[in-house]
């Protein structure tokens, strides 16, 4: 059995020609909407976009290898064989800037705007001071605030990021928005974007995220690799008092006996010398230990190539004033037609 489908034709010239017949209507609409988006256009702030594109180090075997090498040569093993892991990659760099941990770093960074780059404040202070809300939603921030319970407010130097006030977690809500982390698969290429009513600002947080971002991750990687010189300088420092005490004890058994013959004191003197020797022995390996743990760290330690560095923007990256007024011109023309087509009768039909 066949099925027919009836297909309706739209007539496009049709609706227009109804639509431009009644041109006094078409202009009524064109020019409230062209009105409303020159006002939402002017009260919409601009915002500008600072960029920094960085990649990291890939880690692989060559230093792990060449460190192996080395520590064998004076017998310390190091289980270098084989590839070296992370334990954090490129991959989760933007969970790394979507954790409060992170965020609440950036709270006392200071900066200042680009009308006034000798008044400096925090980034904190800024987002809350400065930021330009549209008149459109003061009505709605009305309406939570009477239902709001009272906050005391907090700020951004007395703080606690255990538990956070309301104004604090909406600013780091805020600037979870205005910062984002971009990472190249292929490349492994990181990109870091601010976004800010004032360009100064953008660029001078860009330039802060990352180095904040270098320290969080180069901390992050080395961070058993320090503990670990700190135990060997920690081990140093005791043998080395240990050697001291031992040489002096020798010396000043040998400055009181010089003239005595007595195989006793040949016997303590042996005693020393070879508890002398041994806590040189140890001394001198835990300086290898130390020597080694610091080179450890410096392999652990990544390195970051700035492929470009943070600029103050010139031009606003969100949308243009002029393109927000097309925009509302063309719903306007839009709604011009569903009322003549539709609207006028079904409004007649509600009427009657």
């Amino acid at each position: 059995m066949n099925e027919k489908k009836e297909f309706k034709e739209i007539d496009i010239i049709g609706i227009l020609k109804k639509v431009f017949s009644e041109k006094r209507l078409l202009v009524i609409f064109l020019s409230v909407f062209t009105v409303i988006g020159v006002v939402v256009a002017l009260c919409t702030p601009k915002q500008y976009t600072s960029t920094v594109v960085l990649a990291p180090e890939i880690t692989g075997m060559g230093m792990s290898q060449s460190l192996g090498d080395l520590a064998s040569m004076v017998g310390v093993n190091l289980g270098t064989t084989g590839s070296s892991t992370d334990a954090i990659y490129p991959d989760i760099y933007p969970d790394v800037f979507a954790s409060n941990d992170f965020i609440i770093r950036l709270f006392n960074v200071n900066v200042s705007l680009l009308d006034a780059p000798d008044n400096k404040k925090t980034y904190y202070d800024h987002l809350v001071e400065d930021t330009q809300i549209p008149f459109w939603q003061y009505p709605m921030m009305w309406v939570k605030s009477l239902f709001a319970k009272e906050d005391d407010g907090g700020n951004g130097k007395k703080m606690d990021p255990f538990r956070l006030t309301k104004i604090q977690d909406g600013v780091c809500n805020d600037i979870k928005k205005n910062i984002a982390c971009l990472i190249d698969k292929k490349t492994n290429v990181i990109t870091i974007s601010v976004t800010d009513y004032d360009p100064l600002v953008s660029a001078l947080m860009a330039d802060t995220i990352q180095s904040l971002l270098q320290d969080y991750i180069i901390e992050y990687r080395t961070q058993k690799a320090r503990n670990d010189m700190d135990f060997a300088k920690k081990t140093y420092v005791d043998a080395k008092e240990q050697y001291v005490k031992a040489q002096q004890l020798y010396s000043s058994y040998m400055d009181a006996n010089s003239d005595v013959v007595l195989q006793s004191f040949k016997s303590k003197q042996e005693e020393l010398e070879n508890e002398m020797q041994l806590r040189y022995n140890i001394y001198n390996q835990s300086v290898q230990q130390l020597q080694m743990a610091k080179m450890k760290v410096q392999e652990r330690t990544p390195a970051f190539t700035i492929i470009q560095e943070a600029t103050v923007p010139l031009r606003a990256s969100s949308t243009p004033r002029s393109m927000i007024v097309v925009i509302y011109m063309f719903f306007g023309f839009f709604l011009d037609i569903v009322w003549i087509l539709w609207g006028r009768n079904l409004f007649s039909k509600m009427r009657g």
